[in-house]
């Protein structure tokens, strides 16, 4: 019986999807299902979940539940993380409130910026305990690994856990390329592309329609005629994607990631000074903020809906976790976009960098695939990223403050909009408020 952890099972929406996922895979139907928590009122609801969707699909798998992580994990053949460091309050409140004491506006802040060096300052220590769990508990063990801030994680992981079998998902490449379609108005399952980069800033360097005839069309034309027209539709949490369209008439290129996330990893769009751009842009500040204030408000009737009598929705979602598990399990051949350490995949990038790439998943593993070099103005844009990245794993390897100053000086929304006393007090301010939920740095 294929066993598999999730870790951070309290997050019961995304565990929902995952677990479905699980259950509708073929030859998944039985497999054991262990959810762990530290709230144990969460954790009890997601179990209430979990056997209704069990119902549900009528599947039988073994559902377990344990506030014990070790307890989780014993024997586990695949551990997924979802998990979040520090909550809503205090972390995020931390993230976006003192910032804008300093005129910096944030709209998700869990990537890049001073919310994302921050969260991942916070959050490697944990996932390393979990990796120093899984390596006592279930060494073989592959990690499917969801935290955000992505690159700031994975990165971390390769150099702190370099033995440790992981590969980061994400949603935005499939869910763009969805998302492309209906604007569009092609089927989905028409669209072949090629796509590759970083998380959250990777492109999609191809993207055709298969033809009844066996030839393909370049989609790019009639996308880049959208943008020209801005007869296009809305993105991610119903928000504005006027960011992401203009990007491709620069670029050329079309990002994968929302509009309101794509604005803060560049210095273009959030503009103290020039507050016209927020409304031209239609750019959601305080994005992310807004959403967990209205998934708290929810989550009492949201918990009653899930664990009640009512009818209960499980359809397949576009995460890759369960495809990767059915497919290494199985023996099926399967084709994903994973975030890993850069040896020898994409040229024109670092290797000391977590990349975005096509991965082929058999029952061999998960083998990411060569993509060459990307277009040079591309990876230069994404190498504005990875400074930031790269000093904040730095600044967690050595323990020297001096690295998260220097991660966000180089951050590009902030030497937009800050000066360098501006951003060292910030930073001071910031590690002040988080506390003993930072690891101390000398």
């Amino acid at each position: 019986m294929v066993k598999i952890a999730i870790i951070g099972a309290g997050s019961t929406v995304f565990m929902k999807n995952i677990v479905t996922d699980i259950v509708l895979e073929p030859g998944l139907e039985n497999a054991h299902i262990a959810l762990h928590d530290i709230d144990a009122a969460r954790l009890a609801v997601s179990e209430k979940v979990a056997h209704r969707i069990c119902d549900t699909t009528n599947t039988r798998p073994t559902i377990s539940a344990s506030l014990i992580r070790r307890e989780a994990l014993q024997h586990a053949d695949f551990v997924i993380t979802m998990i979040q460091v520090g909550g809503y309050h205090p972390a995020t409140v931390i993230d976006f409130d003192i910032p804008k004491k300093y005129g910096l506006r944030q709209t998700i802040g869990d990537t890049l910026g001073i919310g994302g060096i921050m969260r991942g300052l916070r959050t490697v220590p944990v996932l390393r305990h979990i990796v120093d769990d899984m390596a006592a508990c279930c060494p073989d063990a592959l990690l499917l690994q969801y935290v955000n801030p992505m690159a700031i994680n994975c990165l971390a992981l390769s150099k702190l856990a370099p033995e440790l079998s992981y590969v980061g998902l994400c949603h935005s490449v499939q869910g763009t390329a969805i998302d492309l379609a209906r604007d569009l108005g092609e089927p989905p399952e028409l669209i072949e592309y090629d796509c590759a980069g970083i998380n959250h800033v990777a492109f999609y360097t191809r993207f055709e329609k298969r033809l009844g005839d066996g030839r393909m069309e370049d989609l790019y034309p009639r996308l880049k005629k959208l943008a020209q027209s801005g007869e296009y539709g809305r993105g991610w949490e119903d928000c504005a994607n006027h960011v992401r369209y203009d990007m491709l008439t620069r670029l050329g290129y079309f990002v994968t990631e929302s509009s309101e996330h794509f604005a803060e990893y560049t210095p273009y769009f959030i503009r103290g000074k020039q507050p016209q751009l927020i409304d031209k842009y239609e750019i959601p500040l305080d994005e992310y903020p807004r959403r967990c204030e209205a998934q708290i408000a929810e989550w009492d009737a949201q918990a009653a809906a899930l664990t009640g009598d009512g009818e209960m929705v499980c359809e397949k979602s576009l995460e890759y976790a369960a495809r990767i598990i059915g497919a290494m399990t199985q023996g099926r051949r399967d084709k994903i976009h994973g975030n890993v350490a850069n040896h020898g995949l994409i040229d024109n990038l670092p290797e000391n960098a977590c990349v975005e790439v096509p991965c082929l998943v058999d029952g061999q593993g998960v083998v990411p695939q060569k993509v060459g070099a990307l277009p040079p103005h591309l990876a230069a844009l994404m190498q504005t990223n990875i400074n930031v990245q790269q000093l904040t794993v730095e600044a967690l390897v050595t323990g020297k403050r001096e690295h998260v100053y220097h991660a966000a000086m180089l951050d590009p929304h902030m030497a937009a909009e800050l000066n360098l006393d501006q951003i060292w007090a910030l930073v001071d301010d910031m590690l002040d408020a988080h506390g003993e939920a930072i690891p101390e740095l000398r």
